[in-house]
């Protein structure tokens, strides 16, 4: 049975808490918007795609309920300030309400569309893992970050359902460890042969010669290709660089802010210090030492190979240059 972040049934949100993963699988149900905003906040749900279909289901909670939708709206719009996809379903739920459409039947499409896009890059980007490849994955871009099926880790899964006999390298992914806690609890479930590494392991993995390619999504894709994603993946895009390694960026296009040129138009999520200090409670670092946590970085599109949307593959050569390469 393939995994599913959240479930809408018309009354309420029923969201997979992805905090408790993977010692327990823990259902909550959100019967108001504010609720939504909160989970959304605190990771009880995150992956960019996945925020923004869990959104459009806040937004339609909060207007079922009789709120205010502009407040309904901004409630929900602050809860994360970098991922793109927030902000484009938020925004196609509110014209939806505008103009007297079916603001629930919107969501529903935004979810469906999701859907939809993950097979797609899938089917697309598989074509470029060669049969046996070892590919390093960072943070969590399966269905647990979508509405199914997933963006990187979805070319992942296709590659390996079409036989291609891949091995995917974990990053942890600090300080949530969202590779070792859900990437890794994924490729169990479906039988994906993996292993987890701290992500500081990955440079010496290209070194000796172990890893093929570098697949990674995105939380927000700029007009002139800069791709803000999960901190560290600047780090694996300049390794790759240095290797001689293909690195490869899954994403949507409702990820593509495309009133946004370079990285100065990014806004990166800085989040508490106790999130790096401290993991499910307990103290790791001394509570006086100040700590600095930005949840995103962001990677120029010259440390880029090509970007794998559901349109079609972006590929980027050294100097900048891009072809669009359209998929029937």
């Amino acid at each position: 049975m393939e995994v599913r972040a959240f479930k809408w049934l018309g009354s309420h949100l029923q969201l997979l808490d992805q905090r408790e993963l993977p010692e327990r699988e823990v259902w909550l149900d959100l019967k108001d918007y504010r609720k939504v905003a909160e989970a959304i906040k605190n990771m009880a749900v995150r992956g960019a795609p996945a925020i923004g279909c869990v959104a459009a289901y806040g937004f339609v909670l909060g207007i079922k309920q009789g709120h205010e939708p502009t407040e309904v709206y901004r409630t929900l719009r602050e809860t994360r300030p970098t991922a793109y996809n927030l902000f484009w379903a938020l925004d196609r739920v509110m014209k939806a309400l505008k103009e007297g459409g079916d603001v629930e039947g919107e969501a529903v499409k935004i979810e469906e569309e999701d859907y939809r896009a993950n097979r797609r890059m899938g089917e697309i980007g598989k074509e470029l893992i060669p049969k046996g490849a070892r590919v390093l994955t960072h943070c969590n871009t399966g269905a647990l970050a979508t509405a199914g099926w997933g963006t990187a880790l979805g070319i992942v899964r296709s590659a390996h359902y079409s036989g291609k006999d891949i091995f995917v390298w974990v990053d942890e992914t600090r300080p949530f460890l969202q590779g070792s806690r859900l990437t890794a609890w994924e490729l169990s479930k479906e039988g994906i042969p993996h292993r987890i590494i701290t992500d500081s392991t990955a440079g010496f993995l290209m070194k000796k010669g172990l890893v093929d390619c570098v697949v990674v999504g995105a939380d927000r894709i700029t007009r002139d290709y800069y791709v803000a994603n999960k901190i560290g993946t600047y780090s694996l895009s300049v390794l790759t660089k240095v290797h001689g390694i293909p690195f490869y960026v899954v994403a949507p296009t409702s990820t593509f802010d495309h009133e946004c040129m370079g990285e100065e138009g990014i806004r990166i999520e800085e989040r508490s210090e106790d999130e790096i200090k401290s993991i499910k409670g307990v103290r790791i670092a001394p509570s006086d030492s100040p700590a600095l946590h930005l949840a995103f970085d962001v990677t120029p599109p010259e440390n880029i190979t090509a970007i794998i949307t559901e349109e079609g593959i972006i590929k980027i050569n050294a100097g900048g240059l891009v072809e669009r390469i359209k998929k029937g």
